[in-house]
């Protein structure tokens, strides 16, 4: 079913997470003893079924996606690959518009995978979901490597070095970054 799931991703133009990330996300989920997990950007559920094996059996992924057909094929994909229709819970909105809505510190973990110019808003509604221990994740922080190259950058990547520098100056987050796939920055929250 992933394979089916990167496929309809690469087929919108969207990138899905690579293999070694999506481990690393069933993994973090796992660690955590994941029931709640929102995720940022829902694409056509690659991470989402990464995350869901993750997860306890009674966990619910809430996932968050501006494009309600891409959440069509993540819905498809979920099912396909075994998961009842209860796991997942789809709602179709901007980040920063649906994630002030969910409750405080009611998630074991946060996935981040959408706007990189909203990467620091994003961090500050994971701390206000993430519950003491949780976990915030964002995918794709080494930005084919233009995070660590000088020169004049987007400002994609201005704001990825931001947030890369505000994870690390944080007193309330223990930060690491994983090498796989594009760059998954995590933190777990004191």
């Amino acid at each position: 079913m992933l394979h089916w799931a990167r496929e309809r991703a690469r087929e919108a133009g969207l990138r899905s997470v690579s293999p070694g990330t999506g481990a690393a996300l069933r993994l973090l989920a796992a660690t955590v003893d994941a029931k709640a997990v929102a995720e940022i950007g829902t694409g056509t559920g690659v991470s989402g079924i990464h995350l869901l094996h993750g997860m306890r059996p009674d966990g619910v992924l809430t996932t968050v996606d501006p494009e309600p057909e891409h959440q069509q094929f993540a819905r498809q994909a979920f099912r396909a690959s075994g998961f009842a229709s209860n796991r997942a819970r789809f709602i179709p909105g901007r980040a920063l518009d649906v994630l002030p809505r969910l409750a405080d510190a009611g998630y074991d973990l946060v996935f981040c995978d959408g706007d990189r110019l909203e990467s620091l808003d994003y961090l500050a509604e994971s701390l206000r979901l993430l519950r003491s221990g949780g976990l915030v994740a964002f995918e794709g922080v080494f930005a084919n490597g233009r995070t660590v190259e000088s020169g004049p950058q987007p400002t994609e990547v201005l704001r990825l070095r931001e947030l890369l520098r505000t994870i690390r100056e944080s007193e309330e987050l223990i930060p690491s970054l994983l090498p796989v796939g594009d760059g998954l920055l995590c933190a777990v929250k004191r």
